[in-house]
């Protein structure tokens, strides 16, 4: 289903900052799989996804989707096959726009539906539905500016629009490291949800060794721009958090 083969990307190549991102990288995820990425800062995490993404083109190497040869696609056609959300909750949504148009802009975007003024009431009724579903009760917020939502309510809003059309593959940025404690566990548990229900093709960065091992069904560590560990199935359900945290 994703693809990435024998990937290379360096920073600064030639110069005193040089750096080497993604060192000969090579995955592939099938329809369905749910892997969790750990690893140091700077060890690659986010420029494996960024890579995906289209953010920029890599030095060497080719990424699939789907069957589709995605390595030079530009960022913003990517987008309407890959769904994304990050640790700032801020980020990924219109703060001056409702609750209602940003849902609408998401909805435009999975499906290139032509650009309409307003929103039909048949939509409208979708997006309270799929609100109600997050039980938090933004279902009678639509109108409500999204910067007026607090953190883990923008957050569940944003996971709501990167699944509305469910993607191709969803890609998780620490997207609850800004959180509480008990707002970050709803929200895992909502992702959960929607991710098996949906059977979405995820990949989720993570710091918490109890949650990379918990969630989904592959776990990857990168270090220094390499996977230096990739385990699944019985092998991976026989690793302890504090075995994990040992090897990290």
């Amino acid at each position: 289903m994703l693809k990435f083969e024998n990937v290379f990307k360096t920073f600064n190549p030639g110069t005193v900052n040089q750096r080497i991102a993604l060192d000969n990288v090579s995955v592939t995820l099938e329809k369905g799989e749910f892997l969790t990425l750990i690893g140091s800062n700077g060890a690659g995490k986010s420029t494996f996804m960024n890579a995906i993404s289209g953010i920029f083109l890599c030095d060497a190497g080719r990424i699939f989707l789907d069957g589709q040869d995605i390595t030079f696609l530009p960022e913003h056609k990517r987008a309407r096959s890959i769904g994304r959300l990050f640790q700032d909750p801020m980020k990924g949504t219109a703060p001056n726009m409702t609750i209602a148009e940003n849902l609408s802009l998401a909805y435009g975007r999975a499906t290139r539906a032509p650009f309409r003024i307003g929103i039909g009431r048949e939509l409208l009724s979708t997006f309270r539905e799929k609100l109600a579903e997050l039980d938090l009760g933004l279902e009678d917020r639509l109108k409500t500016k999204m910067g007026l939502l607090s953190g883990g309510q923008r957050q569940a809003v944003t996971l709501l629009m990167a699944t509305l059309c469910p993607p191709k593959l969803l890609m998780l940025d620490e997207h609850t490291a800004a959180l509480d404690p008990a707002t970050a566990e709803k929200v895992l548990k909502l992702t959960t949800e929607i991710i098996s229900r949906d059977k979405i093709t995820t990949i989720m960065i993570t710091h918490n060794m109890k949650s990379a091992l918990e969630m989904g069904s592959r776990t990857i560590m990168f270090d220094n721009g390499k996977i230096v560990l990739d385990v699944t199935g019985d092998e991976r359900a026989a690793i302890t958090g504090e075995k994990l945290v040992g090897m990290f």
